[in-house]
């Protein structure tokens, strides 16, 4: 596996794993099939792992810190504080104070059975808590040897320029993809101008762009995309399938998968952008890593970026109670 650095200094293999998904929002979770992915991972180089605290409230740092107990030298670990939930999983709101950032990171230190933390971000912003203090409090967690990289996640350029001032800021992680282009005007530039690397979750569209899905009769019951996600939706869903054709078009043309043509178009825009896609499956997982030898030419990144131009994706990114908590 290729690697690549986020910031100056540290270094991550190209394509990381999301884990979010093996223990919440996409159906049913198994936790022996989900380390053994991870492992698979690691065997393949695919050592960047994504984590965070809220994610199936605690459950999916311990499973991450389980399945990487005798092997925590391998990998660059990468969780995330701030996304507050309630005893029955309900969203609480988000909090930056500097309290609650080291009684998190303590929290996560504890769930993940570390000593330390590669990158950690602060998943969402506090509107309510001036970005200065935030950083502050995460920077002394540097200081202590807690952690060793800071990142944030869907952050607006003023915020990124505001907390470099305290800390280098290593990585920006926003949703990015074949159907999600809303970070190119500004917040690209911006990471750019900073020095900041670029890390796109969701860049297979929450697995709508790989052709998997061609009817909302495909979701268990559980999985959330079924549960009013605006672009899985009614006549949205119907809208998105012609995108899909469009990219397995592509995609045969190229000889690889819908899925590594999304992410080799992602690996295209630059050496500061590394996907975390995520999979509980050892067949995606290599399916995916296989994007990195996927090579496109300049000419075929312009003719992707004509035929899905920003705003092709039919309906919003998030339901409203979540938009309004990105980009802050």
């Amino acid at each position: 596996m290729l690697k690549r650095k986020l910031g100056h200094e540290l270094e991550v293999s190209a394509i990381g794993l999301g884990c979010m998904g093996m223990s919440e929002f996409y159906g049913p979770r198994d936790d022996q099939q989900s380390i053994k992915v991870i492992h698979r991972a690691i065997e393949m180089g695919v050592t960047f792992l994504d984590t965070a605290d809220a994610y199936g409230m605690g459950h999916n740092e311990k499973l991450v810190g389980e399945a990487i107990r005798d092997r925590r030298d391998k990998v660059v670990l990468a969780t995330k504080f701030a996304n507050v939930r309630g005893p029955k999983g309900e969203w609480m709101g988000v909090r930056g104070d500097a309290a609650y950032v080291r009684e998190a990171c303590e929290a996560s230190l504890k769930r993940l059975g570390v000593d330390h933390i590669d990158l950690y971000y602060q998943h969402r912003v506090d509107v309510n808590i001036e970005i200065e203090e935030t950083i502050g409090a995460m920077k002394r967690l540097v200081e202590d040897g807690k952690v060793r990289f800071l990142g944030m996640s869907e952050a607006k350029p003023e915020t990124l320029r505001r907390a470099q001032k305290v800390h280098p800021i290593a990585a920006l992680q926003t949703e990015y993809s074949l159907w999600t282009r809303d970070p190119e005007p500004e917040v690209l530039p911006t990471c750019r101008e900073l020095g900041i690397g670029f890390v796109p979750y969701s860049p297979l569209g929450r697995g709508f762009l790989t052709g998997r899905f061609k009817s909302t009769q495909d979701f268990t019951a559980d999985d959330y995309r079924a549960q009013g996600h605006p672009r899985f939706s009614g006549e949205n869903f119907e809208r998105n399938q012609q995108i899909v054709k469009r990219i397995e078009e592509m995609a045969a043309k190229r000889k690889c998968t819908p899925a590594q043509l999304a992410l080799a178009w992602l690996l295209a825009k630059g050496n500061d952008i590394v996907p975390i896609p995520g999979t509980k499956k050892i067949e995606r997982l290599e399916e995916n890593a296989g994007a990195a030898n996927v090579k496109l030419s300049a000419a075929e990144v312009a003719e992707i970026d004509e035929m899905f131009p920003p705003g092709i994706a039919a309906g919003a990114r998030y339901p409203q109670q979540a938009m309004v908590r990105v980009n802050l």
